[in-house]
């Protein structure tokens, strides 16, 4: 026998069905279409729950279709796999390098030539992946509200929810101090996450817009929503004090923005980033600068030229040291590489500093698996954001052209750091490249 509490339950379960059933594109089956949106709302709050979701849905978007050798990018990531694994099979021991290391790292990258081939029916039509890329803004709220918590609120944690199936490690005062890190526990972790969400939200909220200016139904109270979640979102990029971030910021607004707005948005980012510029930049006359540094809050421009390090930063832990370092071990081992986090271990042996990778990568790639892995798997990267943008994708409509800004985003973003290491944005990057696909 039922009661009221098991059949609001039911209701509301067979209302989600029904939610997450519309806009099904063609060849996705029903389940894992279901599995796939909630795995990508899931992924920010629990990695594990969302590679369960998502495996099932990979396993369902793989069946029934044409086999994965008729495409041939599925040839060249197939190429790029096998000298992977002959990369690991002739790794030696260097140092404290052990060569089962090299086996470990090929995780990061072989499941995920799987994924980008068995995501792509979920992500088929404009539609899906406009709800897609709702679902993930969806998921960024508890990146963005744990992380204002930290710093605000003096939030820790960690935080376990449903039997430890979700860990949120909150540090009080944010990782490092001051620096914004929410559930992800480090400030460039999360500031790839907001950075790789924020042209989505940035289109969802030009879309509510476009409705309030319709004067359809609730889209007062849409637009409302959604301007509260750009204002947190864009506080909490800034609060991670992350250089990249930043960036990213900006360069996403003039894609998703359109074309159409250029005449007057470009004039007005670049006067808007004229006194940053003035205020960061070194030899600029002190009569420039000193109204430039008036302008613009010390917390940026000091962060820009490093002045809030008072140059006590040494050279090896710099970007120009690590890349220096990494190119001459490219030199000494250039088609097979050292194998996957063999940088860890060589790079504190020649400097005396630790650091996990070299920050940007295709220069990863090629130490750690050879310059014909980079070549291969960056090219294609490029390969598919060109021809998306030549096919109209950047130029289209306004969550198509978020799309191409995110995916854009994240390669800019692995110029100078290599956030792909945590899982959770590892997958987001493929899944933006799966959709990437259909345009390519």
């Amino acid at each position: 026998m039922s009661t009221p509490s098991t059949t609001a339950i039911a209701r509301l379960g067979a209302g989600l069905g029904r939610r997450l059933d519309g806009q099904r594109p063609d060849g996705a089956q029903p389940l894992g279409w279901r599995c796939f949106q909630l795995g990508v709302f899931a992924l920010a709050s629990s990695a594990l729950i969302a590679a369960l979701l998502l495996l099932v849905a990979l396993v369902l978007g793989s069946r029934g279709r044409q086999p994965w050798r008729h495409d041939r990018v599925n040839l060249l990531l197939l190429a790029a796999g096998l000298l992977m694994v002959l990369g690991a099979l002739v790794a030696s021991p260097i140092g404290g390098y052990q060569p089962w290391l090299a086996w470990v790292g090929l995780f990061n990258w072989l499941p995920f030539f799987w994924g980008f081939w068995g995501f792509q029916p979920y992500l088929a039509t404009a539609a899906a992946r406009r709800r897609v890329a709702l679902w993930l803004v969806a998921g960024t709220v508890p990146v963005v509200v744990t992380g204002l918590g930290q710093l605000f609120l003096g939030w820790s944690g960690p935080w376990q929810i449903l039997g430890g199936l979700i860990i949120w490690h909150v540090k009080q005062g944010g990782n490092p101090p001051d620096r914004l890190a929410g559930l992800f526990d480090y400030a460039n972790i999360t500031a790839a996450w907001l950075a790789l969400t924020w042209p989505l939200l940035l289109a969802a909220f030009l879309a509510c817009f476009r409705r309030w200016q319709q004067r359809l139904e609730r889209s007062a109270l849409e637009l409302l929503v959604v301007l509260l979640l750009v204002a947190a979102q864009v506080a909490a990029l800034y609060l991670t004090d992350s250089r990249n971030a930043w960036g990213a910021l900006l360069l996403a607004v003039p894609i998703v923005a359109g074309p159409a707005s250029w005449l007057w948005l470009l004039p007005l980012l670049l006067l808007a980033v004229l006194p940053v510029v003035l205020a960061s930049l070194p030899g600029v006359p002190a009569l420039v600068q000193d109204p430039a540094r008036a302008l613009v809050p010390q917390a940026i421009w000091g962060r820009l030229n490093d002045f809030n390090s008072h140059g006590q930063r040494p050279l090896a832990i710099t970007r120009l040291s690590q890349w220096s370092v990494a190119v001459g071990l490219i030199a000494e081992r250039p088609w097979l590489g050292w194998g996957a986090a063999a940088f860890s271990v060589i790079y504190p042996l020649r400097t005396g500093f630790w650091h996990g990778h070299p920050h940007n990568i295709a220069i990863d790639l090629a130490m750690s698996h050879g310059l014909p892995v980079a070549v291969l798997l960056v090219g294609l990267v490029l390969w598919l954001l060109i021809r998306a943008a030549r096919q109209g994708m950047a130029s289209g409509p306004v969550f198509e052209r978020a799309w191409w800004a995110a995916a854009l985003v994240m390669v800019a973003l692995h110029a100078t750091d290599i956030p792909m290491y945590d899982s959770r944005v590892n997958i987001a990057g493929w899944i933006l490249l799966a959709g990437l696909r259909r345009w390519a």
